[in-house]
């Protein structure tokens, strides 16, 4: 029924133009481009951003306004007209558009070659239709997307079909194009289309987009000629059908046919901007993947062309603790690694602006301070960014990157923040079992993220754990600023580093910040052993560089600890209230020890019972253990 009520609607509105003489619908097209300019404020912004992805570097803010405007009004004169014209008289038609360089097409049907004209939304594109009785003796089909109401989709096509061109809906395959191509003919296929997922990811306009190949590969099929085509405004309800010459390919290089295809119509329409169809989101973000080295067809970058690439902005807001970050440090990788041409940000308090140095792959690190407001905040990403990752699940990371007006914005639920994402993994739903299924590591889960954007596993970093030959140093520490239910007691680790020093001459480091001080002075009082107290006067990058020459480390569950296992340190935590298929260390020389009792994990700040979970570890094992990791590096 609704199919019905908008075909009749469709046929009424179509009626009333064709009764209108040709310079009349244009002008109330223009007027209607000037309405849909004033009330449709999203279709204006993304001619403005699409242009100004064009142009910005090239016009003024005021040109670019201006040129948005001219754009409406000229969509507006040509869609309208292209309703007219399609039931117009040919003598009409004559006098309102012509052909230049029709020779550059009819010299390959002459020759029994077939062509393919690669056609586009410039102008008055209703025209490609009437070339049929402008070049009578070629024979003419297009392939086009059909429409769901079908008495709608017969509606627009029976015009074209009346004049003798062929039409060949693409969702029923290619036989017959390819058909009319061999008797020779001639095919229009749409070429300035995002192709979503189906595309190849190729430049245009320095900015990767989903690009159809089907021109290209119609052609090389049928050894045809590949000629670009578009139809300039020139004036008052005038138009010129532009003939370009044909493209040159290597039927080798399918890609880079569609490419100086792409290379083509950038030329089509700096030539008159003002006629392209900039209301089409070209440059789309895909949904979900945007991160392209998963996709169907992958990206077609040739040697020289990665150089002039507009990147993509991707911005990751950081987890707000040490130990955290460096969980997220696989997912954050996998986000730059995802496509060629990614410009990836952190944004990070700035306590932490240090360690993000330790990824290579960061091209950009934006701090803010604690106490700095949320719209200070949204101010350092506000029009910078394609993309807001977020790992936090807070409400207040969320409505940054909102208030920034990111356009995607992409992160786990939670915190009521829904409503200020548009972007949201699925999860799977928890099924009961007898058995509780093992909980996913933070660092998997924070790599999910990626993984749901169609990012891949990143290669592995170098390990940086280099220590100095001679006397072992072993690092101590004893603090955790989660709580103290996580923390070892303080005379466990000073007994730990007696039973080592008993059996290996070493040297021992305590580390933490200054909170820990106290328990470090507890656990190095009359310790006869070569020792240093690092608690409080090291900075992130000096504790870095500090883990990096350390033969081992104890630890307990701490932000150092995640630290210490980045970079390669073999090391022995400590495990109690927390839970280490949740957080703990996961490189091959990183040994957990951990008892579990009754009422662990129990994830508090503060032991409620006994401490019976630490308790439950002794000196005698860790420092066998520290022994072990130690023995086994030299």
């Amino acid at each position: 029924m609704v199919d019905r009520i908008t075909y009749f609607l469709a046929l009424g509105i179509i009626s009333v133009i064709r009764c209108l003489p040709l310079g009349a619908a244009f002008v109330l097209g223009q007027s209607l481009g000037a309405l849909l300019w004033a009330i449709l404020p999203s279709y204006r912004r993304l001619a403005r951003e699409n242009l100004t992805r064009v142009f910005g570097e090239e016009k003024t803010p005021a040109e670019i306004r201006a040129l948005t405007f001219k754009h409406f009004t000229t969509l507006g004169a040509n869609s309208v007209c292209a309703l007219n014209i399609a039931g117009a008289s040919q003598k009409v038609i004559a006098k309102a558009a012509w052909i230049a360089h029709p020779e550059r097409l009819q010299k390959h049907l002459a020759a029994g070659r077939p062509a393919v004209i690669a056609i586009n939304h410039i102008g008055n594109w209703e025209l490609y239709a009437q070339m049929v009785f402008m070049m009578p003796e070629i024979k003419f089909g297009t392939v086009y997307q059909a429409l769901r109401n079908k008495p709608l989709d017969d509606l627009i096509n029976q015009d074209r079909r009346r004049l003798g061109v062929a039409t060949f809906d693409r969702k029923r395959g290619f036989n017959e194009a390819i058909a009319l191509l061999r008797q020779p003919g001639v095919v229009g296929v749409l070429v300035d289309q995002n192709a979503g997922d189906g595309g190849i990811f190729m430049p245009f306009f320095n900015r990767l987009s989903s690009t159809s190949p089907l021109a290209a590969t119609l052609a090389i099929r049928t050894e045809a000629a590949v000629v670009p085509i578009a139809i300039f405004t020139e004036g008052f309800a005038k138009w010129r059908v532009e003939i370009s010459e044909e493209v040159p390919y290597d039927p080798a290089q399918p890609e880079q046919l569609t490419l100086d295809i792409n290379k083509a119509l950038e030329r089509q329409i700096r030539e008159s901007p003002a006629d392209w169809f900039w209301v089409h989101n070209r440059w789309k973000t895909p949904l979900p993947h945007f991160l392209t080295v998963t996709q169907k067809r992958g990206v077609y970058l040739p040697e020289g062309e990665k150089e002039t690439l507009k990147p993509f902005r991707i911005v990751v807001r950081s987890p707000n603790w040490l130990g955290d970050a460096v969980m997220s440090f696989r997912a954050a990788r996998a986000f730059k690694l995802g496509r060629p041409d990614t410009h990836l940000a952190i944004l990070t308090p700035a306590k932490l602006a240090g360690l993000w140095k330790l990824v290579p792959e960061v091209d950009e690190i934006i701090p803010f301070e604690p106490k700095e407001s949320i719209f200070s905040v949204a101010k350092k990403l506000r029009g910078r960014f394609d993309v807001a990752v977020l790992f936090p699940n807070s409400l207040r990371s969320a409505l940054e990157a909102w208030l920034a007006g990111i356009p995607r914005r992409f992160g786990y639920r939670g915190h009521n923040r829904e409503y200020f994402l548009n972007q949201i993994p699925s999860e799977k739903k928890k099924k009961k079992k007898k058995v509780a299924p093992k909980p996913e590591h933070h660092a998997d889960r924070y790599f999910t993220l990626a993984e749901k954007c169609g990012g891949v596993e990143p290669p592995p970093l170098p390990r940086r754990s280099r220590p100095a030959p001679g006397k072992p140093v072993i690092g101590v520490c004893p603090g955790a600023e989660y709580g103290p239910a996580k923390r070892w007691p303080a005379e466990s680790f000073r007994k730990t580093m007696d039973l080592v020093s008993a059996k290996l001459d070493c040297k021992w480091v305590i580390l933490g910040v200054s909170a820990d001080q106290p328990i470090a002075a507890e656990i190095i009082e009359g310790f006869p052993g070569e020792v240093e107290d690092l608690t409080g006067k090291t900075s992130l990058d000096g504790l870095v560089e500090t883990l990096e020459t350390l033969t081992a480390l104890v630890t307990n569950d701490t932000g150092t600890m995640h630290l210490a296992d980045f970079l390669g340190v073999p090391l022995v935590s400590i495990f109690g209230s927390t839970e280490p298929d949740l957080t703990g260390p996961r490189k091959d020389k990183s040994v957990v020890i951990r008892h579990r009792v009754e009422c662990s994990p129990c994830f508090l700040r503060d032991c409620p019972v006994d401490f019976r979970c630490m308790a439950a570890v002794t000196p005698e094992e860790v420092s066998s253990r520290v022994l072990e990791l130690v023995n086994g590096g030299q």
